[in-house]
Formats: structure tokens, sequence, C-alpha cells
């Protein structure tokens, strides 16, 4: 059964929420602040974080941060009042993989967090290109689709799904230049509408944590003007 946590200071919206996603079949768990949230994934077996940004005890923006940094790779879909760029950037670059503005109509929540869920089990089952096993290797990058890790020098990369579904994507055909558009569409399974910002801030985020566990080799390479490739 697909476990989805709902968290929002606001119980009129998780109510809502709740109600769409139930009738979709998941189970659904609830909070109302951010140390409740912080405490249950840490010891709930999650499928999904829907994760409003301004919550008190702790807000979304550093219950995402604190997640990223200790290695919980959950799907998180962030919401928030606000509707500008910045504060969408500002999301993605603590580790969430899909933003919504309020007010949001909860149909289009509910078809998000089934794109999120679907690109999951998609990445567990599939096989993409020529991989050892269920690996790639790509010099001293290690990426196993089954166990949903990779290795630097034999020394593991926590990453987030989006950032993981990226690079592997991108492992999988070393040398080509996938443009933002592409990418969003492989990912994301959508219409690549203005989403070269999202693609672009997951980009940075991924390309950020291999420099730092390749002693600062960039192996992520920006084609201006036509997209993104990865070159060891």
């Amino acid at each position: 059964m697909t476990s989805i946590l709902i968290a929002d200071d606001e119980k009129e919206i998780v109510d809502l929420v709740k109600l769409y996603l139930q009738n979709e079949g998941y189970t659904i768990l609830q909070a109302y602040d951010g140390a409740q949230v912080w405490e249950m994934v840490q010891k709930e077996a999650l499928d999904l974080v829907v994760l409003d940004i301004m919550m008190p005890e702790m807000d979304g923006l550093e219950v995402c941060r604190l997640m990223r940094q200790e290695g919980i790779t959950t799907p998180i879909l962030m919401l928030s009042a606000k509707a500008e760029d910045n504060d969408k950037i500002m999301g993605l670059l603590t580790g969430a993989d899909d933003y919504m503005v309020k007010p949001f109509n909860p149909l289009e929540l509910s078809v998000r967090v089934k794109a999120i869920l679907r690109r999951v089990q998609m990445m567990n089952k599939e096989q993409l290109g020529s991989t050892q096993g269920n690996q790639l290797v790509l010099g001293p990058i290690v990426v196993d689709r089954e166990l949903h890790t990779v290795m630097v020098h034999e020394k593991e990369l926590h990453l987030t799904t989006s950032e993981f579904d990226i690079l592997f994507l991108l492992a999988n055909e070393p040398g080509r230049v996938f443009s933002s558009e592409l990418i969003f569409e492989r990912i994301w399974q959508e219409k690549a509408l203005g989403a070269s910002k999202t693609v672009m801030v997951h980009i940075s985020n991924l390309r950020d944590k291999l420099k730092d566990a390749m002693d600062g080799e960039n192996v992520i390479k920006t084609i201006w003007g036509v997209g993104y490739k990865i070159e060891i």
C-alpha cells in the first residue's frame, strides 16, 4: 500500500487533500507542524511527502533540507502560497521534487502525485541502455538502478529521486546533449511548458554533489543554448 504524508498547518487543506488521495487508494498520514513531520519521516516508511513551506515549529524548507542532509530520499511535493520564481527555486534547491502554489486544484495535485509515484515505480522496474546487470558504470561513478544508489569512488552519494533520475538518464548516454525540455519530459512525464528553471535547479544540485564527491571535477557540462551532458 502506498503511504503519503500530508503536512500543512491548515487542517482544511490536509482534510481536502486527504479526501482526494484516499479516493485514489493511498494510505494517508497527517502532520500539522514541521517538528512532527521530521519525527515521522525518520520512523515511517513513506512513499511521498506533500509538504507545506509555512508551518510552525520548523518550516517546510528546513524539514526538506534536513531530510536530504540525512540521506532520506523520499520524494517531496512542496506547497507554498508564494508564487514567485525565487520561492519555487528555493524549494527545489533544498531538495523538493516538485512544487505547487496555493491555492491549487486538488485534481491537479492528485495528478502530480501520480506522476511522482509513477516515476519512482518506473525507476524500480525499468532497465535502460547498456548496463552491467542493474548498474551503469561511468569512470568512478556507479549508478545502481535496482538499489537506487550512486557510488562515487566507492562512497555512497545521496541524491533525491529527481537527481537520481536525471543522472541515470545522462549516464545512460554519456556525451549526448539533452535539452531541458527533453529531460523534463523524460523524467516528469509531462509536457515541458516553461520547465527549464526546474531542470536547471535540479542539474545545479546534482552537479554540485558530484563535484564534491569527485574532488572538484565537473562531469556535467552545460552546452549553452542546447542542454546538458555528462562526460568523464
